[in-house]
């Protein structure tokens, strides 16, 4: 089957998650910038959020760009992963208006790895899908990228429980790896 309809309902399912997101920011109580600094966990969290859920549709964009079909398989890995990102608005309100507390940090980040199994997963799908000789597959590689991310997340989930600030700068690290360009697909593509 085509994949014209995964796209346009991954498209709108994230632009949900966004503005689900964005509703969770209040208004603050107050005419000068005092009135702000109460708003900075959840403006924060807001922002990483956002960019976490930035990076996912960018990659997806990417993937669905190499790929000429989509089977059942890739339809329910592509469900599994939207599920998880549709926990990101919960994860993201828990985490920011609990001022970084260890629990809502590991909630958080353990919400991130599931995001990221799930993203393996749906590339796992699209691969046995298209197979070893596809702009995909070539466009993939060995995903160390994502690899690694899914190694940071479990371990800053642990290591919330040490201290939350070692979580939450292991999550920030993890996207911030990810803002740099991804070349691989664009590589593939301009072939």
């Amino acid at each position: 089957m085509g994949k014209g309809r995964v796209e346009a309902f991954t498209d709108g399912v994230v632009a949900i998650i966004i503005t689900i997101m964005v509703l969770e920011l209040k208004v603050p109580h107050g005419e000068d910038f005092s009135a702000l600094v109460p708003l900075w966990p959840i403006f924060f969290c807001y922002v990483l959020s956002f960019i976490n859920v930035g990076i996912y549709w960018n990659n997806l964009h990417n993937m669905f760009h190499t790929v000429q079909r989509v089977d059942g398989r890739v339809l329910w890995a592509n469900l599994n992963l939207l599920f998880w990102l549709s926990l990101m608005p919960v994860t993201t309100a828990f985490m920011g208006e609990n001022h970084f507390a260890p629990v809502p940090v590991a909630v958080y980040g353990t919400d991130l790895a599931l995001c990221a199994i799930a993203y393996t997963i749906l590339a796992a799908a699209l691969h046995r899908l298209h197979g070893n000789d596809t702009a995909f597959a070539k466009a993939l590689g060995n995903d160390r990228k994502g690899k690694l991310s899914l190694a940071v997340y479990i371990v800053a989930v642990v290591l919330t429980f040490v201290s939350q600030w070692i979580g939450v700068a292991l999550y920030v690290l993890v996207a911030m790896i990810w803002l740099v360009p991804d070349r691989r697909f664009a590589r593939v593509i301009e072939k």
